[in-house]
């Protein structure tokens, strides 16, 4: 999960409301919607955890592919920790086709809740020393790498992260780097600096 929040800037609820059917991650898959590994976030009303996709893009399957969606990519460690989940933890009797289960007690096997996933975070973090751990954490981490990364592109953050737009990004992610010599110069010339 802490793989997959920090690699793809998912929102808790869209994670733990993926379905297997939902991922497509190897190259050239079917949908032909994305030429590398992608998963697509639907939006459910009934999944049976009640966890769901913000964005509401259509989707439909066809011929037992998923087609639309908000298409997002996959980093090579997330697919490594998707497999090595499926054949390690993953419960061979699941029937419900979502990705996230729980791994013990009375619900085990059971599609697991955005409410399951925070407590297990929160308890980490106390065990950790940490304080208290939000997911929502992973989603601004991503931002703002996206960001660094790109040189500010706030549209590739925006597309990277799936944004509804890229002003959001830059209102709520956009920062200057302090260290960057044209904002250093600024600086300087405000405070009557010679440079």
């Amino acid at each position: 999960m802490v793989t997959w929040l920090g690699d793809g800037g998912f929102r808790i609820g869209e994670l733990c409301g993926l379905h297997l059917i939902d991922l497509h991650l190897r190259e050239g898959s079917a949908c032909g919607e994305c030429r590398t590994a992608h998963v697509h976030l639907c939006h459910r009303e009934l999944n049976p955890n009640r966890a769901r996709a913000k964005v509401k893009h259509p989707w439909t399957i066809e011929h037992g592919v998923l087609h639309g969606g908000l298409v997002r990519r996959v980093s090579p460690a997330m697919i490594h920790t998707y497999f090595e989940y499926m054949t390690t933890e993953y419960p061979r009797d699941a029937e419900h086709g979502m990705l996230l289960v729980q791994m013990h007690g009375p619900r085990r096997g059971q599609p697991w809740a955005t409410a399951a996933a925070r407590g297990m975070l929160r308890r980490a973090g106390i065990r950790l020393d940490l304080g208290r751990i939000h997911p929502h954490q992973w989603r601004h981490g991503f931002a703002t790498s996206v960001l660094d990364a790109s040189g500010g592109n706030t549209v590739m953050a925006r597309d990277a992260g799936g944004w509804a737009s890229a002003t959001t990004v830059d209102v709520i992610y956009g920062h200057v780097d302090v260290h960057d010599p044209a904002f250093v110069a600024a600086l300087n010339t405000v405070w009557g600096e010679q440079a």
